[in-house]
């Protein structure tokens, strides 16, 4: 393995001549959006050091974390069938509203998100839409003046807003999320508290078995 410490802009967890593991801030694109105003991002910033770097998946602009991206047209084909096949493992850390029974056990939130076109960029859960799967559990709850749980989220499917959409579903909506959160509960916090802590897979290139974690800011 060859970490690296932040460069220009660019936190480098990992790099090797095959893929690149990102540590994204809260705040910062993931890739570019629509106008001048949108260009800089996580994939602009790193492919200005590795210019042969493409984007795998993604992370909102919200949500802090671990990020994949590959070296070349043929490692990214590689890690999206991966991501395909479910053989990426990610899971990600939330404060959520309201106390949820610790439990180690994983519980299942198995509900269709669908994009809500008449409020875009909101999604929701709709019979008509893409199948979607979460793994939940609660691991503790949160000191402070609200009930509130932190969870460990695993997405079984890669939807936009995934995690965001089911928790609202549930009547646990993410603290500090300014899209699917009641005011009262997206003031609570002052970014979203939603990370993308760990990261796991095997290295189409050799074989070896990859595992990263990066701790939240919450």
């Amino acid at each position: 393995m060859n970490p690296a410490a932040p460069t220009g802009g660019v936190d480098v967890v990992f790099a090797d001549d095959s893929l690149l593991v990102l540590h994204k801030p809260p705040g910062l694109l993931a890739v570019p959006g629509r106008g001048a105003d949108k260009q800089d991002c996580l994939s602009a910033r790193v492919q200005a050091l590795y210019p042969d770097a493409l984007v795998v998946h993604r992370l909102d602009m919200a949500t802090s974390g671990l990020m994949l991206m590959a070296r070349g047209a043929a490692m990214q084909r590689a890690l999206s069938a991966l991501f395909e096949a479910l053989q990426i493992a990610k899971t990600y850390v939330a404060i959520v509203d309201g106390l949820l029974a610790v439990d180690p056990t994983w519980q299942l939130i198995d509900l269709p998100v669908w994009a809500d076109w008449e409020a875009r960029p909101l999604r929701r859960v709709d019979p008509r839409g893409q199948p979607s799967q979460t793994r939940w559990r609660c691991v503790a709850h949160t000191d402070g003046p609200t009930p509130a749980s932190r969870l460990e989220l695993q997405p079984l499917t890669g939807r936009s807003h995934q995690l965001r959409v089911h928790m609202q579903a549930i009547g646990h909506p993410i603290q500090g999320d300014a899209l699917y959160a009641p005011p009262d509960i997206a003031a609570r916090a002052s970014r979203l508290l939603l990370h993308a802590r760990d990261l796991a897979f095997m290295h189409p290139q050799n074989g070896t078995h990859m595992a990263f974690t990066a701790a939240a800011g919450f």
